[in-house]
């Protein structure tokens, strides 16, 4: 994969990951290796898109949350074997 194809992935995934310091240093770097804005903004369209995908995904899985068993729930928070290494820490 070419550099400027992984600094574009990497302007995309920073929007997805709600991280606005790593997002203003890829669309830094990514016009410094001269990729055109329009490039850059669809980087952070399809970032928004995916982010969109995983809000919409949260809210549906979120609302039915209640009528699941919690059988076959994996434990995140309250194990007692992360020691705050888990997925609320």
């Amino acid at each position: 994969m070419d550099e400027k194809t992984k600094e574009l992935i990497a302007v995309g995934a920073s929007v997805g990951a709600h991280c606005q310091p790593c997002l203003t240093y890829h669309v830094a770097k990514a016009k410094e290796m001269g990729i055109e804005e329009n490039e850059i903004r669809e980087a952070i369209a399809v970032g928004h898109m995916v982010e969109k995908g995983a809000m919409s995904a949260m809210k549906q899985f979120s609302a039915g949350i209640f009528d699941s068993p919690a059988a076959g729930a994996t434990s995140c928070c309250g194990d007692g074997k992360s020691k705050g290494k888990g997925c609320c820490a």
